[in-house]
């Protein structure tokens, strides 16, 4: 339509949230479908949390905030940074919006100018290029393959920086592969970034406490101190609170950005939802036990989850360190017919043939940047998870 912005004709819309509808619709009309595609634990926020959020409406704390977050919530956030990552901030480092995708938004209103580059390794989160393009900057993808495990690897960000290059975007645990850099990988990321001091560090840190086996987390500033007044430390409660609905994400850095961030929020959406404020301090000053006993059960389902893709034919899944996703390889089913005679040409047909001829719902590879691959979400159930990687054994088998 002639009176929309051109600015609609450089997005998208979401696949992952495209993939969650169309599941939801054909539930809806009765088919049996089993949806992996959404970004969200299966489980019901803490009640310790719930409860708080009813004492805020029962104490009428229901008028407006300060713009990006509650001073409680703002202390509570600097000291879960001094905590658990060894980060010392202030209050007036700290914003607070809605969700973290909104703070990682913010942030590149507030920076990109047309022509600033902005690095985004690839696998990456749906919406980081288009973010991008949404504030005038430019996207650069660098692939990072199966090869290795789906990092990026210091060569390769010391060849895509330039002189454009605004930002370099970090995520570890990542969506959509779980994969997760060591301390070592992180330190020899952080010294090419040491050697270009233009190129800022947005550090998507959702994942932090969804991690497996014996990794251990950790974020750019806290391994190299010399990046401090040059990242943007991002977080949030969605996740590992099982808070997606309750919209707060979190984000620390340079008291500039921070204020410049808070500006374009006032003339935006202006402050979280209160309640959702109070819920989230209860989360992060409240009991921490039920996290460790979520990554067990994620862990659990993880290897489940992996061990059966791996069964499946043409399929090579890698063991991520986090998360709650597996970015399987479909290398040896492309070129291939299903059996309802579907010529798999790509991930995407491969991912609408599963989801027609099997009921199973999965995010095809070319949306994360990186193909021939697909996403799933093991947010969900060892039964529901045992059925669906089943019927993607068996539609794989079929493929001739």
């Amino acid at each position: 339509m002639a009176f929309l912005s051109d600015t609609l004709s450089r997005v998208k819309p979401s696949p992952t949230i495209a993939v969650t509808t169309k599941a939801n619709e054909l539930k809806a009309a009765g088919k049996d479908v089993i949806g992996l595609g959404a970004g969200e634990p299966d489980f019901d926020t803490p009640q310790n949390i719930k409860d708080a959020a009813k004492a805020a409406i029962d104490a009428g704390k229901t008028k407006y905030t300060a713009v990006d977050g509650i001073p409680e919530l703002k202390k509570a956030i600097c000291a879960k940074f001094a905590r658990e990552n060894g980060l010392t901030y202030a209050p007036n480092q700290i914003t607070v919006g809605t969700g973290g995708k909104q703070t990682l938004y913010n942030a590149f209103m507030a920076t990109c100018n047309p022509g600033d580059e902005v690095i985004i390794p690839a696998p990456y989160w749906v919406s980081y290029p288009d973010m991008v393009l949404l504030a005038g900057g430019t996207p650069v993808a660098v692939e990072c393959g199966i090869e290795s495990n789906f990092k990026l690897l210091p060569a390769q960000l010391e060849a895509a920086i330039t002189p454009k290059t605004k930002w370099f975007i970090f995520n570890s645990p990542s969506n959509p592969t779980g994969a997760g850099y060591t301390r070592a990988e992180l330190k020899a990321l952080t010294d090419v970034l040491m050697r270009h001091p233009h190129v800022w560090i947005m550090s998507d840190d959702m994942y932090e406490h969804l991690v497996f086996d014996d990794f251990e987390f950790c974020t750019p500033a806290q391994v190299e101190p010399g990046l401090y007044d040059r990242t943007l430390t991002c977080n949030g409660v969605s996740k590992s609170y099982a808070m997606t609905g309750w919209r707060i994400g979190y984000a620390a850095g340079p008291v500039a950005l921070i204020k410049a961030m808070g500006t374009i929020q006032s003339q935006s959406t202006s402050n979280p939802s209160s309640i959702s404020q109070y819920a989230a301090l209860e989360g992060l000053t409240g009991p921490q036990e039920f996290l460790a006993q979520n990554k067990i059960l994620f862990q659990r389902r993880r290897d489940l989850v992996v061990g059966m893709l791996n069964d499946a034919k043409g399929v090579t899944c890698p063991k991520p360190e986090g998360a709650f996703y597996v970015y399987p390889d479909i290398s040896g089913c492309i070129g291939k017919t299903s059996a309802a005679g579907t010529k798999i040409t790509n991930d995407e047909v491969f991912a609408t043939a599963l989801l027609e001829e099997t009921g199973v719902a999965v995010v095809f590879g070319a949306a994360f940047g990186l193909s021939p691959n697909f996403r799933v979400s093991y947010a969900t159930s060892d039964d529901v998870l045992k059925e669906a990687c089943t019927r993607i054994q068996t539609f794989c088998a079929a493929l001739a």
